[in-house]
């Protein structure tokens, strides 16, 4: 397959001919907090192909944004990692969320893990109320993220180590339904979508420090 070019000096076309791709970039997201197997990564990307899956993975290893690894011990499996050029792309890919979040969800549409937890980043909202300071650990479906916020800053990886003193074990949908305010955090406790380990209050505060983005208005158009 023939990659198109914009032939274009801008250093926007120039992205755009690595990155531009359908995927490329949502191969990119599905990296950022460490490397996958083929098999985890088309998981976390709904709807893509096999044959899709690989021509990206080229594209991008040929672009300097992937690289081949392997993980073990005990067992030695191939995986995708992202490159230094690669995870230079993260900040990209937080304003791109933080953008988008004012965009309308499709009824029943998914969210991965991974996507979930770059969210986190491009909502945190230092000035909500609440005050929530420390380390929180999401224990999601299928893997799990560790959360600290410490004033204006926070940090997202992927879990290590022991449990902190707050843990809540939910599904992203449900955490994005008490974020968004689409239910409270008291319904979605007491219907049982989110699991708490360590105290209730915090955990409330934790979640009210997420909100949508405000876009400042720029007033009538001349």
């Amino acid at each position: 397959m023939t990659t198109r070019k914009y032939e274009d000096a801008c250093g926007i076309a120039r992205s755009l001919d690595v990155i531009g791709e359908r995927w490329a970039l949502l191969v990119v997201r599905e990296l950022v907090f460490g490397p996958k197997r083929f098999t985890d990564l088309r998981a976390g990307l709904h709807g893509i192909s096999q044959n899709v899956l690989s021509q990206r993975l080229r594209d991008l290893e040929a672009g300097g944004v992937v690289r081949r690894t392997v993980l073990g011990p005990p067992a030695s499996v191939q995986a995708y990692e992202l490159t230094p050029r690669g995870h230079a792309l993260e900040p990209v890919l937080v304003a791109m969320s933080r953008w988008g979040a004012l965009t309308p969800v499709a009824p029943g549409s998914e969210m991965s893990n991974d996507a979930f937890a770059l969210a986190l980043k491009a909502l945190h909202a230092p000035t909500a109320p609440g005050g929530f300071h420390g380390r929180v650990r999401l224990k999601l479906v299928r893997d799990a993220f560790d959360v600290m916020i410490d004033g204006e800053v926070i940090e997202v990886t992927r879990a290590f180590g022991a449990d902190p003193e707050l843990v809540l074990e939910a599904s992203e949908s449900a955490l994005r339904g008490v974020i968004f305010h689409r239910r409270t955090f008291d319904e979605a406790v007491t219907a049982g979508e989110v699991r708490i380990a360590g105290d209730r209050r915090r955990a409330a505060a934790f979640l009210e420090r997420f909100a949508l983005p405000q876009l400042a208005d720029d007033g009538p158009a001349a």
